[in-house]
C-alpha cells in the first residue's frame, strides 16, 4: 500500500464522525428512543461491538453503515437506525465492522455476515440492509448466507449500493469520484484478483438465485446507479422479487436534497420492512 494512501484512508477513518453529517436532517422518528446498547458479537475476525436499538416488535433488522470501508463510524445511520425501530418495531442492530487502512478485503463483509447469523439465532426473522458500500456489504451478507446455510434473511435492503469492485471506473466526478472509488480499491481490495469475487462484488456473482427478496434504492445522478440497476436486472432474471425505487435528479446523498420526498422514500421501505418481518406480502 502507498504511504500516501495510507495516510489519506487514516484521516478519513479518524475524522469520520466530525465530517459525516448527512443524516440529521432526516430524523423524523425515533428521536425519543434511548442510547442504543453496544454489545460485542464474536466473529471469525474477533469481537465486534453492534449498537442494538430496541424495538417493539419480534422481528430483526441488521443494518450495514457506509464509508466506503474507511470510515469506522456506525453512528453516521444513526438517523435511520432509529427511523427503522421506531417505524418497524424492529430491533435494529448496527455493526460496527472494521475497515480500511486497518484490515482488507474479505475482513468486514465476514464480520457482517457473522454478526447477522448471531442475530438470526435469537429471531425468528431477519432482514439485512445497509447504504453505499453497506448495501454492497448487505448483499455479500446474503450471498454468504444462503452459500453457508448459515441463516435464510427474509428481506435485503440495498441503498445506493457499491456492487462491482471490478468494472472499469466512469469518468466525471460526483459525490463519490473515480478517486475515491480507486483508493477504495488500493486500499481495500489490494488484490486485484479479489475485486471480481460475489462477496466483494455481488453483481459479478455467477449465479443470484435463492436470494432473499430486495429493494433497491438508486439515485439518478450517482456514479454507483450502474451498479444498482444491474443487480436490479439480474436479481429478477434469477428469480428473485424486487422493488426498485429511483430518486430523480439527485446524487449520492439521494435522500438528502428533499426532505419531504425523504419522508415518502423512506417510509415505503419501513412498510416493506415492516410487512417482510411480521411474514405479509
Amino acid at each position: 500500500m502507498r504511504i500516501s494512501d495510507r495516510l489519506q484512508a487514516m484521516t478519513m477513518h479518524a475524522t469520520a464522525r466530525w465530517t459525516v453529517r448527512y443524516g440529521e436532517e432526516l430524523r423524523f422518528a425515533g428521536t425519543d428512543l434511548p442510547d442504543p446498547e453496544v454489545v460485542r458479537v464474536d466473529t471469525r475476525h474477533g469481537r465486534v461491538p453492534v449498537h442494538v436499538y430496541r424495538g417493539a416488535g419480534d422481528g430483526a433488522h441488521v443494518h450495514v453503515h457506509g464509508g466506503a470501508w474507511l470510515m469506522r463510524h456506525p453512528e453516521m445511520d444513526d438517523w435511520w437506525c432509529r427511523y427503522l425501530a421506531a417505524t418497524t418495531g424492529a430491533t435494529v442492530h448496527n455493526v460496527d465492522f472494521r475497515t480500511g487502512p486497518y484490515v482488507a478485503y474479505p475482513v468486514a463483509q465476514e464480520q457482517c455476515h457473522d454478526v447477522a447469523a448471531r442475530v438470526a439465532g435469537r429471531f425468528d426473522r431477519v432482514s439485512v440492509g445497509g447504504f453505499s458500500s453497506g448495501g454492497g456489504n448487505a448483499a455479500s451478507v446474503c450471498l454468504q448466507a444462503r452459500d453457508r446455510g448459515s441463516f435464510a434473511p427474509v428481506l435485503q435492503v440495498l441503498g445506493i449500493p457499491a456492487l462491482d469492485l471490478a468494472a472499469e471506473l466512469p469518468a466525471g466526478n460526483g459525490m463519490i469520484p473515480p478517486s475515491l472509488r480507486a483508493l477504495v480499491r488500493r486500499v481495500y481490495f489490494p488484490d486485484p484478483a479479489s475485486r471480481t469475487e460475489p462477496y466483494a462484488s455481488p453483481v459479478l456473482a455467477p449465479d443470484l438465485s435463492g436470494l432473499p427478496p430486495a429493494l433497491v434504492l438508486t439515485a439518478e445522478r450517482d456514479t454507483l446507479r450502474p451498479d444498482g440497476l444491474r443487480y436490479v436486472q439480474r436479481l429478477r432474471e434469477a428469480g428473485v422479487d424486487v422493488w426498485h425505487h429511483e430518486t430523480p435528479g439527485v446524487d449520492h446523498y439521494f435522500l438528502t436534497e428533499d426532505p419531504v420526498r425523504a419522508r415518502d422514500t423512506m417510509a415505503q421501505v419501513a412498510d416493506r420492512v415492516r410487512a417482510a418481518l411480521a411474514g405479509a406480502g
